[in-house]
């Protein structure tokens, strides 16, 4: 399904940091709306997608002179003290429209210039990596988080089938650890997973956040149960893992090739 994209010229890029951002000072989103409409999104539940009248995955914000913008609020807030930002909250900065548009990489080249304290770039998609040059000059001020929510194939192409595959995504970690970019593997929400997934995360993270739908969508799982993703678990028989223990399955596997300090846990694991 291919997203319609929309050009709309944005007021203001740096959102206050709240709620489950609390420990941003901002949030930044190159786009509003997400063409990889993943079942289990949160953002389907919040205004920005139930008051649009489009079904959420159809259409595409791309916000024009974003880079201009960021570089005069930017530096404004840095002034006033320490910057630390949260790309994306509402949607994927690498989503496909990236790949022509470069909206993303703009804000990177602004922050380039001008580094915030602290950027946390939150995707899965492994477009990531064609900005490498530009991470690596942000050192240790960087770090992207790639989104892989299980190993098996199955379960992505059953919960977020217009997402990049996972094999992709690790090889996007592989990459991005080879060039010294700061990252983790983001198992959230945890999808049905064999044994072997933290097998194959080790050789490529020393840092894994763990998160599910009662701790992460906002709402305590509500946005999640509206999304009517409870009926797909169990439509799969999947039951065992729709509760709010089941992220402890992963958890325990995880301790058996990752150390205790090596995984965290939900906001903790999203923090600077």
């Amino acid at each position: 399904m291919k997203s319609t994209l929309f050009y709309k010229q944005p007021k203001s890029l740096l959102n206050k940091g709240s709620g489950f951002l609390a420990d941003y000072t901002h949030s930044l989103n190159p786009y509003t709306g997400c063409s990889f409409a993943c079942s289990y999104c949160y953002v389907r539940q919040m205004p920005v997608s139930l008051f649009r009248g489009l079904d959420w995955g159809t259409w595409v914000d791309v916000k024009t002179e974003a880079a201009t913008l960021l570089a005069k609020e930017l530096s404004k807030a840095k002034a006033k003290g320490k910057v630390t930002i949260f790309m994306s909250s509402s949607t994927d900065p690498y989503q496909p429209a990236e790949y022509r548009e470069k909206v993303t990489r703009s804000l990177l080249e602004v922050m380039a210039d001008n580094p915030p304290d602290f950027l946390l770039v939150q995707t899965r998609s492994p477009l990531v990596t064609r900005d490498i040059d530009l991470l690596v000059q942000l050192g240790e001020r960087v770090r992207v988080s790639m989104t892989v929510e299980t190993d098996r194939e199955d379960m992505r192409k059953l919960f977020s089938p217009q997402a990049p595959p996972i094999a992709a995504r690790l090889k996007a970690l592989e990459r991005l650890a080879a060039a010294g970019v700061p990252t983790q593997a983001t198992i959230a929400p945890a999808l049905p997973s064999t044994e072997a997934f933290p097998d194959l995360l080790r050789p490529l993270v020393t840092r894994v956040c763990l998160d599910d739908f009662y701790m992460g969508d906002g709402s305590g799982g509500k946005r999640t149960s509206k999304n009517g993703i409870p009926a797909l678990f169990s439509e799969a028989g999947l039951e065992e893992w729709a509760g709010p223990s089941a992220y402890r399955i992963v958890y325990e596997r995880l301790l058996r090739v990752f150390a205790p300090d090596e995984v965290k846990i939900s906001q903790e694991g999203f923090a600077p």
